[in-house]
């Protein structure tokens, strides 16, 4: 009973901060439940037949607040969920740790210049409209096909992608892609139902991470729709590149030394830049305020 509860606080976290940062429900489920003992595959199974109710329950909490863009959720979610049944039935036995150095550099890299972007103000200038199938059709398939065999990742590789092009703001990058994660999630749950079938598959499991994850779904939405879009935007930055530092550190077997100096600078990185653009973002409101005062 006691572990259960640990899954289903586990479960509200993680979807407290992959309703508000876009990312991240599956990558710390998986890790939870791989360290009680699940196998990758197992624990991806899982993850993903919880996603089926906490994703569900996400985009529907971002709906009611206004960050969905629709035709943003076709347009990736149909070939995301092309790649996460590809990914589930064939590749669910696959270990994909040869990739993970090459994906989490340039998930790194992409988080350093959505920090760097935020940073320096260029949040308020993005151009509306939604990006095109060129992007959105890879970008998809990819996020789909790392989300079922790693476990999680749809949020990672989606959404700093999405936040770098530009044409969405934040809050709908976050909603369309917690949106679009439903189909994801129902497609990589088939999958694996093709390719394990439902032994060892721990409904208790999956229950205690869905009750946790659905009743953070629209606190998360809340806030996301709340928070300044520059604030909003050097938070997810630094989110990404302390997530993928911890792929790259785990990928390349760093001592202890170096886990401890790399999250130490990230740190004080991210202390910085969040702290720069709070100042920044309460001058700019002080002569709004002063006006209307």
């Amino acid at each position: 009973m006691g572990s259960l509860l640990l899954i289903a606080l586990a479960g509200f976290g993680a979807s407290f901060v992959d309703g508000a940062l876009g990312m991240g429900f599956g990558v710390t489920s998986s890790t939870l439940l791989i360290a009680v003992g699940l196998t990758p595959a197992l624990a991806s199974a899982s993850v993903h037949l919880a996603k089926l109710g906490t994703a569900a329950a996400s985009g529907a909490a971002h709906y009611r607040f206004g960050n969905v863009d629709w035709a943003g959720v076709r347009r990736i979610g149909i070939p995301g969920a092309i790649g996460a049944f590809v990914g589930a039935t064939v590749l669910s036995n696959i270990s994909a740790k040869a990739a993970l150095p090459f994906t989490g550099t340039l998930l790194l890299v992409l988080g350093i210049y959505i920090v760097i972007r935020f940073v320096r103000g260029r949040a308020p200038r993005r151009k509306p409209g939604v990006p095109g199938l060129r992007l959105m059709v890879p970008l998809g398939l990819i996020g789909g096909f790392v989300d079922a065999t790693g476990g999680g990742g749809w949020g990672p590789v989606t959404t700093p992608t999405l936040m770098a092009d530009g044409r969405l703001t934040p809050a709908r990058v976050i909603g369309t892609v917690n949106t679009a994660e439903f189909i994801v999630a129902l497609a990589a749950s088939l999958g694996f139902l093709v390719g394990l079938g439902t032994a060892g598959i721990d409904l208790g499991i999956v229950v205690a991470l869905l009750i946790g994850g659905v009743i953070a779904a629209p606190i998360a939405a809340y806030v996301v729709r709340h928070l300044n879009a520059r604030i909003l935007g050097v938070v997810v930055g630094n989110f990404i590149c302390l997530l993928n530092a911890r792929i790259l550190l785990g990928a390349l077997d760093a001592a202890p030394q170096a886990w401890w100096a790399a999250y130490g600078v990230l740190l004080v990185i991210a202390a910085m830049s969040i702290g720069f653009v709070v100042r920044i973002v309460r001058r700019e409101r002080v002569p709004a305020e002063s006006v209307h005062a």
